[in-house]
């Protein structure tokens, strides 16, 4: 079973703090029945504890319906109103007719009532619920004694206490629930913002160059066909705009390939954050060769993609530990379950590359709800301060870096 998300979690303890309430409906009818009446309060009793549990079920369905999250809960709809007026029906007749009991059962059985059918109705349509059903249970008891117009009165505040508690508490939720798609949103268009630079940086290398290079071989053809020494000196040009091109394109892609990896730290930390994800780092990258930088950078790549999309993470740590002779990378987040749990692509791909490097790759759930990868490298000699030539991580990328 997948662990819940934080949104789920909060979501779960609102609303059953909310549920909570409901309990209480079943307590208060029972505590204003006549003991004696003997097999009729037993059933007015029943009948109250069954029409709480229905409020709180259709409640539970009227927020998700308002969260756009199931479909209108009719059935749920008319069970709750045929358990209420059973229970009224069968508890005034068991309750005290002189101290105004019946009217306080009522009004609770009411009031639970109309506070699952708030999500699904407009408030002015509640409040006008409330006040014809505070004159239904009240309205007897006022006309028969005008002094109890006071008591009566605080009967009304049994349904505007449990709505109000109600409507801040969808309120939180849906508050919640849309923070959460907006942090999800927030990384989904930091990746897309950084495809569309990579495609905009390709189309500006190759979509020029190759226009020139059309251009020039269509005029290298005409003046071929016409027999003009012309041509040769185009075709000649068409190969140099190539080999610039080729060139240009390799930079960029490059820029793609080679992993730095106090760049990927900074990068992680950015992607997590925007994901509602805490980023932690600890160590430093000081004093590592280039080929285990370009490595580790990698590895820190692949960990974070599998993080936000196989993951429910709230946080995640990343260590880099020196010892004698090597270097490893831990990267552990607490969203371990499902996809998560298994090795994708990605790692797969990840676990090559650090072989070729003559490292080591683990990755698997660490109890209780934890999901660590961790790199192991041999240590390589200090590098200079300034920037390294990438380094191929494959035969084939060694073959492109040969064509130019």
């Amino acid at each position: 079973m997948m662990p819940r998300s934080r949104p789920a979690r909060v979501d779960l303890t609102m609303r059953g703090s909310l549920y909570v309430l409901f309990a209480a409906v079943p307590l208060g009818v029972v505590g204003e029945l006549d003991a004696t009446a003997g097999g009729l309060a037993v059933l007015a009793g029943g009948l109250a504890a069954a029409q709480g549990l229905a409020a709180a079920v259709l409640l539970h369905q009227s927020i998700d319906h308002r969260l756009g999250r199931g479909p209108k809960p009719r059935v749920r709809l008319v069970a709750a109103v045929l358990l209420t007026v059973a229970a009224v029906a069968a508890a005034v007749p068991v309750s005290d007719l002189t101290d105004g009991s019946w009217a306080f059962v009522t009004m609770v059985l009411l009031a639970s009532l109309l506070v699952a059918l708030d999500p699904l109705l407009p408030t002015r349509s509640v409040t006008t619920i409330a006040l014809l059903g505070w004159l239904v249970a009240a309205g007897p008891g006022i006309y028969a004694d005008a002094g109890a117009f006071g008591p009566y009165l605080a009967l009304f505040l049994i349904p505007l206490f449990l709505l109000a508690t109600e409507r801040f508490t969808v309120w939180t939720i849906d508050v919640i629930w849309q923070l959460d798609d907006a942090q999800h949103v927030r990384a989904e268009l930091a990746v897309a913002e950084e495809r569309l630079r990579f495609a905009r940086d390709l189309h500006d290398v190759a979509g020029r160059t190759l226009s020139v290079v059309a251009l020039k071989a269509e005029l290298a053809a005409q003046l071929g066909k016409r027999g003009r020494p012309e041509a040769v000196a185009e075709m000649l040009e068409v190969r140099r705009i190539a080999q610039d091109s080729l060139a240009e394109l390799r930079a960029v892609v490059s820029g793609l390939r080679t992993a730095r990896l106090d760049e990927e730290l900074a990068g992680a930390r950015s992607l997590l954050g925007a994901a509602g994800i805490a980023c932690r780092v600890i160590g430093d990258s000081d004093g590592l060769g280039p080929r285990a930088r370009s490595t580790l950078g990698w590895a820190i790549r692949e960990a974070t993609t599998n993080v936000l999309r196989h993951s429910r993470a709230t946080e995640c740590v990343i260590e880099l530990d020196r010892s004698a002779g090597e270097v490893a990378l831990t990267m552990t987040n607490d969203g371990a379950g499902g996809v998560a749990a298994t090795a994708g692509n990605g790692l797969t791909g990840l676990a090559e590359r650090v072989r070729e490097a003559g490292g080591t790759v683990e990755a698997g759930s660490v109890t209780p709800d934890r999901f660590r990868v961790v790199v192991r490298l041999p240590s390589a000699e200090p590098v200079p301060s300034s920037d390294a030539e990438p380094v191929p991580s494959s035969d084939a990328e060694r073959r492109v870096e040969g064509m130019a």
